[in-house]
């Protein structure tokens, strides 16, 4: 089989908008929209639907004068209506020049939504295109419910395909609506309509209901469709759609004859920037993204690793701007602490490692979060080595909320053995202390790392008097440091994790 390219369609600014809870800023949707195409390589973004809001209008403008200017415009592309050309003017006001027309793909939802005959709906599709193209406007079409089109009523499914043969249409794209198609169903329905209908451009749309997304898409490559549509973190409505960065490691490691332009390296920073600007968290173990996905937890796999990478497969976190990890905890093995120990420069002897490891072990059984940055807080403690000490200490702290003022903080910290006191406002009490301690560290001209995530954990069905877990994770130039606080006290027990974080950087 000779090598033919695919394009890749993401549609997080459009379909993954459409997750429970994300709404997307302007500025939010410009920067994703740039880091897709820029940064990541994707052919094609579908970034709004149009008449939804004025907030949507004046978001598509700004991307569309951003892709005018660097030459983008071919790839944005919006999702739109048969409402007699109100959608076709939404996007000549915004400059947009690729709609993706939203149809009736199953006769089920023609005969029940639209109320329609097929001869009623393709001649309003005919005037939309007409109406289009008379304004400069590349036509797509989607067949809404096209799966089960195809398998309730295919006679008009074909139907609908002869007569967009005659239309002025460059794609049409084939949506799994309800994420319902079995991956041989997928191969055969997109087979048989890619051998159908040779010379037209099919795209296949793959929903998550059945965790199906990634095969689905898959067997859409196999049966030689010329896009796939996806989102960064499988983002969507219900289940989500096929996420993007499984089915591109797919494709580069099981088909060497599909080219297709993405940057691996590029899909961990984008995929967490979209993290947090939609709010909606990775799953840990999520491929290829997931915190966890790179993480050697047994300390049988770490052993092997040491002896030619017996745990290793050719997902390797390198391929996507990552490293692998060692956790530390009731499973750690003594591998596992030497390839934390490696990482920071610390060797010990066989024996020590042992107690180590012991305490490590002690510590996951109460199910307390350990990493390899709490390494030399554990060697000092077991071992009495003297290698770790507090250097800066948060000798005091006043903290207030008062109803219609600004929190505030007072501190005094210990810090190049002298005592400086700051106070400060902020947004919230852990935020006042975080400013007041921005301006000590100002003051000895003395950079902090950026606080990237915060989680507090708190056991389930505890009262409300139970300990407060705070993990904390910071971003230094180096590297990012997680650590950790525990006090009955939320503020507190960030406090407590802020002050492991000013020793480990002094370190």
């Amino acid at each position: 089989m000779s090598t033919r390219s695919i394009e890749i369609m993401d549609t997080t600014l459009r379909d993954g908008e459409q997750t429970s809870g994300v709404s997307f800023s302007a500025s939010e949707k410009l920067t994703i929209a740039r880091l897709l195409i820029e940064e990541l390589g994707v052919d094609r973004i579908e970034v709004a639907s149009a008449r939804v809001s004025e907030g949507e209008f004046e978001a598509v403008k700004n991307i569309i004068n951003w892709a005018n200017e660097n030459e983008h415009i071919d790839q944005i592309e919006i999702l739109t209506f048969v409402d007699n050309g109100k959608s076709i003017q939404w996007m000549k006001d915004t400059g947009a020049k690729v709609q993706n027309l939203l149809t009736k793909g199953s006769l089920h939802h023609l005969t029940y939504q639209l109320k329609k005959t097929p001869e009623q709906h393709f001649a309003e599709i005919a005037q939309s295109f007409r109406q289009a193209t008379q304004e400069g406007i590349t036509n797509n079409i989607y067949l809404e419910d096209w799966s089960n089109g195809m398998r309730n009523s295919p006679e008009y499914v074909y139907q609908f395909l002869d007569f967009l043969t005659s239309q002025d249409v460059k794609r049409i794209l084939l949506p799994d609506t309800l994420g319902v198609l079995t991956p041989s169903e997928t191969y055969t329905y997109l087979s048989e309509i890619r051998n159908t209908y040779p010379d037209l451009h099919f795209d296949f749309h793959a929903h998550n209901d059945y965790d199906l997304g990634v095969a689905n898409a898959i067997e859409g490559i196999k049966a030689g469709v010329n896009g796939l549509h996806l989102t960064m973190n499988g983002m969507g409505e219900r289940a989500g759609n096929a996420p993007l960065a499984s089915v591109i490691a797919v494709i580069n490691d099981y088909f060497p004859k599909v080219k297709i332009n993405i940057k691996e390296a590029a899909l961990y920073k984008v995929s967490k920037l979209v993290e947090t600007f939609s709010g909606f968290k990775i799953p840990v173990n999520k491929p290829i993204v997931g915190d966890n996905v790179f993480t050697q937890t047994a300390g049988i796999h770490a052993d092997g690793d040491n002896k030619h990478n017996l745990y290793f497969n050719d997902l390797m976190p390198e391929r996507f701007g990552r490293k692998r990890k060692y956790a530390l905890g009731k499973t750690s093995g003594k591998a596992n602490i030497e390839k934390n120990l490696q990482e920071l420069g610390l060797k010990l002897s066989p024996e020590d490692i042992k107690k180590v490891t012991q305490k490590i072990i002690k510590l996951g059984d109460k199910k307390e979060v350990v990493t390899q940055d709490d390494l030399p807080y554990i060697i000092s403690d077991v071992l009495d080595s003297g290698l770790y000490k507090d250097t800066v200490k948060i000798k005091s702290y006043v903290l207030n909320h008062a109803k219609g003022l600004k929190p505030s903080a007072t501190i005094a910290i210990q810090l190049d053995e002298e005592i400086i006191e700051e106070n400060a406002q902020g947004d919230g009490q852990y935020d006042a202390f975080m400013n007041a301690l921005r301006k000590i560290y100002d003051q000895k001209n003395k950079d902090l790392p950026i606080l990237i995530d915060y989680a507090v954990r708190i056991p389930p069905g505890s009262n409300s008097d139970a300990l407060c877990e705070t993990v904390i994770t910071w971003k230094t130039p180096e590297k990012e440091i997680v650590t950790r606080g525990l006090d009955s006290d939320q503020t507190v027990s960030a406090i407590k994790a802020t002050q492991k974080m000013l020793n480990i950087i002094e370190l």
